[in-house]
């Protein structure tokens, strides 16, 4: 790629609106959610005076933006109401999803508290795997078990690996309770390829993990975007691939790097703790924050639902966070969900000590229902 202009307020008119964002991106990105928008399934909204970008989901009634304005510092809050005045001459509400303490600080919005992610050093992983004997052990065990783990530059990627790749993904999606969702977890592990980083572990020829990371140039950092196993890998594959690509992230100086939001983890509400307990058919939020914190990260930050101070402004957020992960309505991300798995409400029911927990999943998706007009 030809050098990037030095001033972004004069970007060429031939670029494509992704294109202009992820000149935004390599320049500003800060907020590790902000680093997965250059995939398929966002609109871009850019400053008239080129000072940044939002990028967002159009869900009908709010404009979800993955994370903060895609700008310097010092220009944040005023894309942030610019932004939010273009949105309400269009209609919709604005809701800032995955945003860090920057954005959930400022005045005059209103923050909740929607999990945690995890934060390495990666120049302090070696000393992290020397003092941690379970961390060793897995690596020993993996490799014990024949499993190899390798960098795969984007060409293989998208090139002969692809088909292999692409039936992992397949049986990982296969394993999961739930639908696919969309927004910032959508599985598309070949987006934006060529700014991404690649790395494979294979048991006798076969591929059984990926994983995929994305820069975060703010922070000389990277995010762990898509960390796919399969079903019958051994004990120990991703953890030997995280170990692969903590230790080539720090050869290359990246002093930053994250696996991403552990959703409802930390000290979330006592509604987003009573969610997390009844969602638990349907995602795994326990098991995904103990497997991050089994990597012994240095640090949790907090992770925010962020919108307008208003009346019900969060609560609002949220539900329109939720629609943006189901690509639309909620009710039909349900029954997409039944039809995939039809079993999952009986299962649920029969978990011992959660007798009646149908019976409120049924309760709380009428609620949500109600709540966002559905």
């Amino acid at each position: 790629m030809s050098a990037e202009p030095r001033c972004l307020s004069q970007l060429p008119a031939v670029l494509s609106p992704r294109e202009r964002a992820r000149l935004f991106v390599r320049a500003h990105a800060w907020n590790a959610t902000s680093a997965q928008v250059l995939g398929p399934g966002y609109r871009y909204w850019f400053d008239g005076d080129g000072r940044g970008c939002v990028a967002y989901q159009d869900t009908g009634s709010a404009w979800v933006v993955a994370g903060a304005p895609i700008c310097a510092a010092a220009h944040r809050m005023a894309l942030v109401e610019a932004f939010a005045a273009a949105a309400s001459d269009a209609g919709r509400r604005v809701v800032f999803f995955g945003a860090e303490q920057d954005l959930a600080r400022q005045g005059g919005l209103q923050a909740l508290l929607v999990g945690e992610q995890p934060v390495w050093n990666p120049q302090r992983w070696p000393e992290t795997v020397r003092g941690s004997r379970s961390l060793r052990e897995q690596h020993r065990r993996a490799r014990a078990k024949g499993v190899r783990v390798r960098r795969l530059p984007p060409g293989e990627a998208l090139g002969a690996m692809r088909p292999r790749l692409q039936a992992l993904v397949q049986r990982w999606l296969e394993s999961r309770p739930m639908t696919a969702m969309g927004f910032v977890v959508r599985p598309d592990i070949f987006a934006a390829a060529r700014d991404r980083r690649f790395y494979v572990a294979q048991r006798g020829g076969a591929v059984c993990a990926v994983l995929v990371c994305l820069p975060v140039p703010a922070r000389n950092g990277w995010l762990f975007e898509h960390l796919l196993r399969d079903p019958d890998a051994v004990n120990g594959t991703t953890d030997l691939l995280v170990d692969l690509a903590m230790r080539d992230l720090a050869r290359d100086g990246a002093t930053y790097a994250t696996l991403g939001l552990a959703p409802l983890s930390g000290d979330v509400n006592r509604w987003l703790r009573l969610a997390r307990r009844l969602g638990a058919p349907l995602y795994r939020f326990e098991g995904v924050r103990r497997f991050k914190a089994r990597l012994r990260p240095h640090r949790w930050d907090p992770i925010y639902v962020v919108a307008p101070a208003r009346r019900a402004a969060t609560l609002l957020g949220i539900l329109d966070s939720l629609r943006a992960f189901a690509g639309g309505s909620l009710w039909r991300f349900g029954l997409r969900t039944l039809r995939r798995d039809p079993g999952l409400p009986l299962r649920a029911i029969v978990r011992p000590g959660l007798s009646r927990l149908a019976a409120r999943l049924a309760v709380l998706a009428a609620m949500f229902g109600l709540l966002s007009g559905e």
